[in-house]
């Protein structure tokens, strides 16, 4: 997220361009057609500067920062797992766990590994404890 807030009349020009999906005053939301077209432009030599400027963005608004970073984290995600991980996936994930779909084996799974986790991290905390301990009668 950057600093530069942008005004009115930049969210107004940046809605009109057609590889924008949602614009607010903080942030752009690219469509996945222009990060795909990005790579593969990218990769073919072209700088980002460019790509976003034959695109129809004007740089002087969106600034040069926020090209950067969303290139950065578009070749990243590119290189960790191909045009998949392109996608945008927060329309299909609202970040609450499904439990209505889930079986009472799987449930009962889940539990287990949670309580493993617990009991590890009870263990970490005992030996800390200790360590802590023992420094301390050394002084």
């Amino acid at each position: 997220m950057s600093i530069n807030l942008f005004t009115e009349e930049e969210i107004i020009e940046l809605r009109k361009n057609k590889y924008v999906k949602k614009v607010s005053s903080k942030g752009i939301t690219y469509t996945d057609e222009f990060k795909k077209i990005f790579i593969d432009e990218n990769c073919n030599g072209k700088l980002p500067r460019i790509i976003f400027e034959e695109c129809g963005f004007n740089i002087d608004i969106i600034g040069m920062q926020r090209v950067k970073s969303s290139a950065n984290r578009w070749r990243t995600a590119f290189k960790n797992g191909g045009a998949a991980k392109l996608t945008d996936t927060r329309k299909y994930n609202n970040g609450r766990p499904v439990e209505k779909n889930m079986t009472l084996e799987e449930k009962y799974k889940k539990l287990e590994a949670k309580i493993k986790l617990l009991q590890a991290e009870n263990e970490l905390l005992k030996k800390l404890d200790m360590i802590e301990r023992r420094v301390l009668r050394k002084k």
